[in-house]
């Protein structure tokens, strides 16, 4: 069995970033992950019809796709964890997996079916009721993953049950209960000796719970702690980097950004850091990021998948592109039907000039009384741009009043838009990007 990479693709992606971005320490090649591949495929050269061994292979690359953010390590994840179930079709571990990897790729229907394949098995898989709540909250079943994730944490109280009852209680607005859970979760992951990666993930969680919330303070100390769980870790390194451009610390974020993409280039941190560059009036150093969002959310049909909503922020945020922006929400529609996919939705409308439109996507986006000043902003560009100054009001308030930090760009328009409501009793008409830069 392989166990890197296609190398074209990765080839590629390394000369572009070479370009784009300065030297950084590289991404360590040995760690826990790496010797579980090596102890599977040494079992397999041994008996190479041994179902246990192509499964543990499976998990192993699961983690290490977790780890160093290489989604080609799903691909030989799914090769194992089929092989595994062509010798021994009744391994409900197997299946959960496979549930687990589909749902990474979004194929939700598909994870749902394999998971509860995996329950019929072993009804006392609790790890195989988390992919399905899962499933059933990316597609906007909210009470049905409700419902999964209580029976979930009636089996085990662990770092994955109390993690997803904690994204739950944030949907619902609920940010002093979420943010409960997840220190419950990573007491209990430390007990229970679960991956450093996944302890480290749930602080990382923690942080942006507590950033969301306008609290620089304890988000900083919990990036600094999954920092220390799990070295080099590019979420809390990204996280880092966001609360550095909160406190204007803009050389130290843009350092922190450069780390975290050099390990994984995620085109969240990579549109994150040319709006640095676009704050810092650098516009061509700006304009190379940008360009490498495009180029690796089209990378593979795998990253297509993957970051099909990235992208569609990606292009609304940045207001170009707007008629492909608008095709790749309206798709992510079809997959997911949770509250962000009404948002990006609405956000892409909004820039296609189809506010009534945007108005009803938006208003699906906040049903749930999520207090996110993402969508907060979104609601008040909406409703400032049909002129009910009161609606826009109201949601340029929330926003900044839930973080007033939210976005390097965007919060301080949402203070001039709040600025020029309260000034005037004029039509408001939305600001395009240009001037929010």
């Amino acid at each position: 069995m392989q166990t890197r990479a296609p190398q074209n693709r990765l080839a590629i992606l390394a000369i572009f970033l070479m370009a784009c971005l300065p030297p950084q320490l590289a991404w360590s090649a040995s760690s826990e992950s790496d010797q579980a591949i090596a102890q599977s495929q040494h079992k397999i050269r041994r008996n190479p019809n041994y179902p246990l061994a192509y499964f543990q292979l499976g998990d192993a690359y699961i983690q290490k796709a977790r780890e160093s953010g290489d989604n080609t390590y799903f691909d030989l994840a799914e090769q194992s964890l089929k092989k595994s179930l062509s010798l021994n079709p009744e391994q409900g571990g197997a299946r959960r997996h496979l549930a687990y990897v589909m749902a990474l790729r979004h194929d939700f229907a598909a994870a749902a079916a394999e998971a509860e394949r995996a329950i019929a098995i072993n009804p006392n898989d609790v790890d195989a009721y988390a992919v399905l709540g899962d499933a059933y909250l990316e597609t906007g079943r909210f009470e049905q993953a409700e419902r999964t994730y209580k029976v979930m944490m009636n089996l085990k109280e662990s770092l994955s049950s109390y993690s997803r009852l904690s994204g739950l209680k944030s949907l619902k607005g609920d940010t002093d209960g979420a943010i409960t859970d997840l220190k419950k979760a990573i007491e209990l992951g430390r007990q229970d000796n679960q991956p450093k990666e996944s302890i480290a993930w749930a602080e990382w969680q923690l942080a942006s719970d507590y950033f969301s919330q306008g609290n620089l303070a304890e988000a900083e100390n919990h990036l600094q702690r999954a920092l220390g769980t799990y070295a080099n870790y590019y979420r809390a390194l990204a996280g880092l980097a966001q609360v550095r451009a909160a406190q204007q610390r803009y050389e130290d974020a843009m350092g922190l950004y450069q780390r975290a993409v050099a390990i994984v280039p995620v085109p969240e941190y990579i549109a994150a850091l040319g709006d640095l560059y676009t704050k810092l009036n650098r516009p061509d150093e700006a304009r190379k990021q940008y360009d490498l969002v495009e180029y690796i959310g089209k990378l593979s049909a795998l990253n297509q998948g993957l970051y099909n909503r990235e992208l569609a922020y990606f292009y609304a945020d940045h207001d170009f592109k707007s008629a492909e922006g608008l095709r790749l929400a309206e798709r992510e529609l079809e997959y997911r039907q949770d509250i962000y996919a009404y948002d990006v939705l609405a956000w892409n409308l909004f820039r296609n000039g189809k506010i009534v439109e945007a108005r009803a996507a938006i208003d699906q986006a906040l049903r749930l009384g999520t207090k996110d000043a993402k969508l907060f902003y979104h609601g008040g560009m909406i409703y400032a741009h049909l002129g009910e100054k009161d609606r826009a009001r109201d949601y340029f308030q929330r926003a900044l009043s839930t973080n007033p930090d939210f976005h390097l760009l965007f919060a301080d328009n949402a203070r001039r838009m709040l600025r020029e409501i309260e000034n005037s009793g004029a039509h408001v008409v939305a600001n395009q990007l240009s001037e929010e830069r």
